[in-house]
C-alpha cells in the first residue's frame, strides 16, 4: 500500500482523503493545514503521521500543545510545505491547498521525485508550462483529483492518446445559471456560497458562482493533457452526472459518469491503475431521468472568457488573471466589493498588465504579485 503525504488535510477534499486512506489503510506520512490545529492535531494522532505543518505561523504554540507528548514533528508556513513535499519515503502527495500557495510545494514534490494526486488548481493554471514539463524531465507523474479532470483521465485508459480529437468540459453552472447581469449586481457572498450539486470550500464555491472554476478547469486540461486551447470544450452540464468526455478521431465519445461525489476521483488518484469498492451512492439513471446541456454565458460571466483567452495569450497571462481571482473573491467575501466586480478586475487585469514567457518560477510569482496589486489599487482608487 502507498504511503501519502496531504497538503490541505483539514479542507473538503482533505477530508474526505482521510476518509479514502482510513477505509484502505492508507499511511499518512505528514499533514498540513492552513489554520485548524484541532482537526490538524486529531488527523496526526489517528494516523500516526511523522510530520505536521500548520501554514499560519500564530498558531504554532496552539498546535505545540494539541501535540504535546507525541512524537510528531511540527513545522509552519511556505518553508513547511517544501520541506514536506522532500519528505523520504512518500509514493504521493496529495495537493489539495487552496490557491497559489500550492505552486512550490508542488515544484518541491517534482524536484524530489514524488508523485503527485492534484487537487490545487492553481498549480497548473499558474505555472503549468513549467510544472509539467519539470515532471516529465523527472518522471512524476501527476494524478488529478478534480472530478473533470479525473473523468478526462478514467477515459482515456485503454486508448491511445494520439487518437484524442477534442474533450468536453462539464460545468453545473452554479447556483446563478440562467441569471442576467442585471439580476446579479446585487448578489451576497451567502448566495454565492450555495452551489446547487457540490459542498467545497468558501473559495472554490465562489469561483463556481462566476463560472472562473471552469475557466481555471480549461486551463488546467491544457496543460495535463497537452492540448490546444481550441481542443477544448465547454459544456453547462446541471446534473453533475456527466463529469467529462473524451471525443477520438473517429467522433466517438466516451463519458465518464457517477454521483457527484469527489471520494471517487480522490480514491481513482491514490489507488490508480485500481479500482476498489468506494462508499458513495450508485447513480441511477431513472432516478435522474433527464439529463441536460446549455452553452455557457461567456458576457454574463466574463472570467470564464478571460481564463480562455489568457490561456491563448500563454505566457505569464495565466498567473496574471490567478493572482487577480484570487485577490478578488477575498475582497468579495469580506464585503468590500460587488459580485460583478470579481469578472471586471480579473479581465482588468488580464488587459492592462503586461505579459511574458515564462522562464522559471519567479517570472510566475512576479505576475502573480502585479496582479494582486492591480486589484487592491483599483479597489483602493473607487473608495
Amino acid at each position: 500500500m502507498k504511503t501519502i503525504s496531504l497538503l490541505g488535510s483539514t479542507g473538503s477534499i482533505g477530508t474526505q482523503t482521510c476518509d479514502v486512506c482510513r477505509k484502505y489503510s492508507i499511511k499518512i506520512k505528514a499533514l498540513a493545514a492552513l489554520k485548524n490545529t484541532g482537526l490538524l492535531a486529531e488527523q496526526a494522532i489517528e494516523f500516526g503521521a511523522d510530520t505536521v505543518c500548520i501554514y499560519d505561523e500564530s498558531r504554532y504554540s496552539e498546535l505545540k500543545t494539541l501535540l504535546s507528548g507525541k512524537n510528531i514533528r511540527i513545522l509552519t508556513g511556505g518553508d513547511g510545505l517544501n520541506e514536506i513535499a522532500a519528505l523520504d519515503g512518500v509514493d504521493i502527495m496529495v495537493n489539495s491547498v487552496v490557491g497559489m500557495v500550492g505552486l512550490l510545494p508542488t515544484l518541491t514534490a517534482i524536484e524530489k521525485g514524488t508523485d503527485i494526486a492534484l487537487a490545487n488548481k492553481e498549480t497548473l493554471v499558474a505555472g503549468g508550462e513549467l510544472v509539467m514539463s519539470l515532471a516529465e524531465k523527472r518522471g512524476v507523474k501527476i494524478y488529478p483529483v478534480d472530478s473533470e479532470h479525473s473523468a478526462i483521465f478514467q477515459c482515456l485508459q485503454g486508448n491511445k492518446r494520439s487518437q484524442l480529437k477534442s474533450i468536453i468540459l462539464t460545468a453545473s453552472g452554479g447556483p446563478f445559471f440562467g441569471k442576467t447581469r442585471k439580476e446579479l449586481e446585487n448578489v451576497s457572498a451567502a448566495e454565492a456560497l450555495c452551489h446547487p450539486n457540490w459542498s467545497m470550500g468558501s473559495k472554490i464555491t465562489v469561483d463556481s458562482s462566476t463560472l472562473m472554476n471552469k475557466g481555471l478547469e480549461f486551463i488546467e486540461a491544457r496543460w495535463l493533457f497537452d492540448l490546444s486551447p481550441e481542443q477544448i470544450q465547454i459544456v453547462v452540464h446541471r446534473e453533475s452526472v456527466i463529469h467529462s468526455a473524451v471525443e477520438y478521431e473517429d467522433n466517438s465519445v466516451i463519458a465518464q459518469m457517477g454521483v457527484p461525489d469527489m471520494k471517487i476521483p480522490i480514491q481513482y488518484a491514490l489507488l490508480y491503475p485500481e479500482r476498489l469498492e468506494c462508499n458513495v451512492k450508485r447513480l441511477s439513471l431513472t432516478d435522474y431521468g433527464t439529463l441536460s446541456f446549455a452553452k455557457p454565458d461567456y458576457e454574463t460571466f466574463e472570467c470564464l472568457k478571460t481564463c480562455i483567452d489568457a490561456s491563448k495569450a500563454g505566457g505569464t497571462a495565466c498567473a496574471a488573471v490567478n493572482g487577480a481571482n484570487e485577490a478578488a473573491v477575498g475582497l468579495f467575501l469580506e464585503g468590500k466589493i460587488p459580485f460583478l466586480k470579481i469578472g471586471s478586475l480579473v479581465r482588468g487585469a488580464f488587459e492592462t498588465l503586461s505579459h511574458s514567457e515564462i522562464n522559471s518560477v519567479n517570472d510566475i510569482l512576479a505576475a502573480d504579485k502585479a496582479a494582486r496589486e492591480y486589484v487592491i489599487s483599483n479597489v483602493l482608487s473607487e473608495e
